[in-house]
């Protein structure tokens, strides 16, 4: 089991946002049986079945071992993965573009990044995964209270000089052996936290 897939099929990702296919993914972090989710759920065995079927069809869920039950074979199942993340790419025609929205104080733009963000770093890791090898990313997640609007604008404006320059410096302008990389960085306001 992965702690996280990435559902590029369209099928997939229809299939990982239906409630009760939802329900079932989330009992599914143990292995059980048809039988095992019909008692556990109270729902007939026959409607988790298939679900299970349509599940498995689309690498929700995977076989992981059969048990001989009297003259019948229990299949038990798990999910595939604890989370799962729906790529763009499972509605391609309503992907944005990041290159057609590009603008540095857009929400769309930011958006559209990290949609394109989500596409090939799930494109990456599934092909990575296939060939058993890793590959190398960075993340950096950190929070800023700034004081004032200006504040955070001088902080954009550093941020971005302090970037230009370092990728200036790391720049391969004599090898032909090197890899490109992308760099994203964003900066948002944080949500405010519903307290009942």
């Amino acid at each position: 089991m992965f702690d996280l897939e990435v559902l590029t099929n369209p099928r997939a990702a229809s299939a990982a946002l239906d409630p009760m296919r939802q329900r079932l993914l989330v009992e599914l972090g143990d292995p059980a049986s048809a039988s095992m989710l019909a008692a556990r759920l109270e729902i007939p065995r026959q409607k988790i079945t298939y679900h299970l079927n349509q599940m498995l069809e689309v690498g929700l869920v995977e076989v992981v071992e059969l048990r001989a039950k009297g003259i019948m074979t229990e299949r038990i199942m798990q999910a595939t993965a604890t989370a799962y993340v729906i790529s763009p790419q499972s509605i391609d025609v309503l992907s944005p573009s990041a290159h057609a929205m590009r603008n540095e104080a857009s929400a769309s733009w930011l958006l559209a990044l990290a949609a394109r963000t989500i596409r090939e770093v799930g494109t990456l890791l599934l092909g990575a995964r296939q060939a058993g090898k890793d590959f190398g990313t960075f993340a950096i997640d950190a929070e800023i209270d700034f004081a004032t609007a200006r504040d955070r604008a001088e902080f954009a404006r550093e941020l971005g000089a302090s970037v230009a320059t370092l990728a200036a410096k790391y720049q391969n302008t004599t090898q032909a052996t090197g890899r490109a990389h992308r760099l994203v960085v964003s900066l948002h306001p944080t949500l405010k936290e519903h307290t009942p």
